[in-house]
């Protein structure tokens, strides 16, 4: 399974960027995004750039992934990490067709 990962440039390249993200700091392949500025949050699968994100977007997916990994070290606890979610119901996607009553 590969999960993606978003990560901020810190410093950019030509055709990569230096980014840090989740404690981590790595060279990100940009050539399918383009060179992006500092600051810039990019979705990234296997040391590459995918997507650009909103930093709200970007703090979603890194709550999520935080929670899969506290989810699998035993934790239970994770409600706080989906806190745009709790009460309310999640609106499905425009592509995902819904039960017409």
């Amino acid at each position: 399974m590969c999960i993606g990962i978003p990560m901020q440039v810190v410093e950019p390249g030509d055709g990569y960027a230096l980014c840090e993200g989740m404690g981590e700091r790595r060279e990100i392949n940009t050539m399918l995004v383009g060179d992006q500025p500092v600051g810039t949050w990019l979705l990234t699968f296997l040391d590459t750039a995918r997507e650009i994100l909103s930093a709200e977007d970007a703090e979603k997916i890194t709550d999520a992934v935080k929670a899969v990994n506290l989810v699998m070290q035993g934790e239970t606890s994770i409600d706080h990490l989906f806190a745009d979610l709790i009460d309310r119901e999640p609106e499905p996607p425009p592509s995902m067709p819904t039960a017409k009553h």
